[in-house]
């Protein structure tokens, strides 16, 4: 049986902290691979998915351009530790 609506109150996303964002991401997938939802309800987690995901994009694109004008042309990729 498909799990009814159960639209709660969402925060907007620009209100969201990175980790805040990516939990929320990570319960839409979880929720929409069950495959009980509403297709409306399936329709509407999509959307806030996709716009939660680009949120979390661009998050991580600041935070890597403030890094790099920090480091300026210093950084280096990071390697693993041989054991």
């Amino acid at each position: 049986m498909p799990k009814a609506s159960t639209k709660k109150s969402e925060k907007l996303i620009e209100e969201l902290s990175y980790e805040e964002a990516l939990t929320e991401l990570e319960g839409i997938v979880e929720s929409l691979e069950d495959g009980q939802n509403l297709l409306e309800d399936s329709m509407r987690l999509f959307e806030r998915g996709q716009a939660l995901a680009a949120y979390c994009g661009s998050l991580l694109e600041s935070a890597q351009f403030k890094v790099q004008k920090l480091a300026g042309d210093t950084l280096v990729p990071f390697e693993e530790e041989s054991e």
